[in-house]
């Protein structure tokens, strides 16, 4: 009985360190020479404006150690205000990639959305949701690199209010984070982490 427990564990733990989000890549991502990558303002679904900034921020962060050198959220973010002439709402919403990609010298335009994320609570029990999409596209081309999405759900018990309070807080970050880290591992290295 005790191996039984002991494989069906081992197999759970192999399942999970196996899984990767849904995606799709180009079969020649290699030859297109991404490199310098742009990350642009997150579509939010969601009325949470602090989600879609931390999610922007760690999307850079993870971009970083996957060999994409940083293009500073404020300079891209300044830019497309002046494309589109203020309206930072949904930047260069009309506007091609190409065009995006000319103005701030980059190869590649990452493109994310924050579909959902909610969290219910019952009493002593709550559930966090998020669901997130994205969309890498060639600045030259417009054609659609690589995309992936990630679902995820963190259930919690509390002893009390607060004590749920703080551990909803708590999982909010953490279901951020898995998403982009899952997304992302998708995404083949960048050439600064490979060498060339």
């Amino acid at each position: 009985m005790g191996r039984r427990i002991i494989l069906l564990w081992m197999l759970l733990v192999l399942a999970g360190c196996g899984f990767q989000a849904p995606h799709r890549i180009v079969p020649d991502y290699a030859k297109g020479a991404t490199r310098l990558i742009a990350l642009m303002p997150v579509d939010n679904k969601t009325a949470d404006s602090v989600a879609a900034k931390m999610l922007r921020e760690k999307m850079l962060e993870e971009l970083y150690f996957k060999g994409y050198p940083k293009i500073p959220l404020d300079f891209i973010t300044a830019k497309l205000h002046q494309l589109d002439q203020g309206d930072v709402g949904k930047p260069a919403s009309g506007t091609s990639p190409k065009t995006v990609g000319g103005l701030l010298a980059v190869d590649a335009l990452l493109y994310c959305t924050l579909n959902t994320l909610n969290t219910s609570r019952y009493l002593l029990y709550s559930s966090t949701s998020l669901s997130l999409a994205c969309e890498l596209k060639s600045a030259k081309t417009g054609e659609t690199l690589w995309q992936a999405r990630y679902d995820t759900a963190k259930r919690n018990l509390g002893y009390s209010r607060s004590d749920l309070d703080l551990k909803v807080s708590q999982v909010y970050e953490a279901a951020i984070q898995e998403a982009v880290t899952k997304v992302l591992e998708t995404l083949p290295d960048g050439p600064d982490l490979l060498g060339s």
